[in-house]
C-alpha cells in the first residue's frame, strides 16, 4: 500500500464544524459530502484510507485524493467549499459599455416605418452603428431581459 502524500490532521473545532455540517445538513448535498470525507480521512480520527472513503461514498479516489490535497494545502475552509471557477464557462460577448449603448438605443423611439423595436431590427442597428462587429438578437434579448 502506498504512502498517502497528503495527510489530514483536523483540529476539534474543524470537527465539530464537520460534524454540524453532516448532522444539521448545512450547505450543499456535495458540501456535507466533503465534510464526512473529511471526518473519516482525518488521521487522529476514524484515519480510512481513501479506497474505503471511496467505496463509502461512492466516488472515486481521486476525488478523496483531491479533497485530501485541497485540505491540506489550501486549508480547511477551501476543502468543504466548492472550488469556483476562474472563468466563466462563456465569455462575455458584451461589455458593459456596448451593453449602455444597446440600452439607450432600445429607449429611443424605433425607427422610422416601426412601431416598436423587434430584437433583429436592434441587432442589425447595433451592427449599422459599428457599436459591434455582430451579434444575435439573442445576445440582445439576454442584455435588455438583464436590465428588467
Amino acid at each position: 500500500m502506498p504512502q498517502k502524500k497528503y495527510i489530514v490532521r483536523l483540529t476539534d473545532q474543524e470537527r465539530e464544524v464537520c460534524r454540524q455540517t453532516v448532522r444539521k445538513l448545512n450547505g450543499s448535498s456535495q458540501k456535507v459530502r466533503r465534510a464526512q470525507m473529511l471526518l473519516k480521512a482525518d488521521a487522529d480520527g476514524p484515519a480510512w484510507t481513501d479506497q474505503q472513503i471511496a467505496d463509502a461514498f461512492s466516488c472515486r479516489t481521486k476525488t478523496v485524493e483531491n479533497i485530501r490535497q485541497r485540505c491540506v494545502q489550501a486549508g480547511f475552509e477551501r476543502a468543504l467549499e466548492r472550488k469556483r471557477r476562474a472563468s466563466p464557462p462563456v465569455p462575455k460577448l458584451l461589455d458593459g459599455e456596448q451593453e449602455a449603448h444597446i440600452i439607450a438605443l432600445r429607449m429611443g423611439p424605433p425607427p422610422e416605418g416601426y412601431a416598436n423595436w423587434s430584437l433583429r431590427l436592434l441587432a442589425r442597428r447595433v451592427v449599422e452603428l459599428e457599436i459591434v462587429e455582430s451579434v444575435s438578437h439573442e445576445t440582445i434579448r439576454r442584455t435588455l431581459k438583464k436590465t428588467n
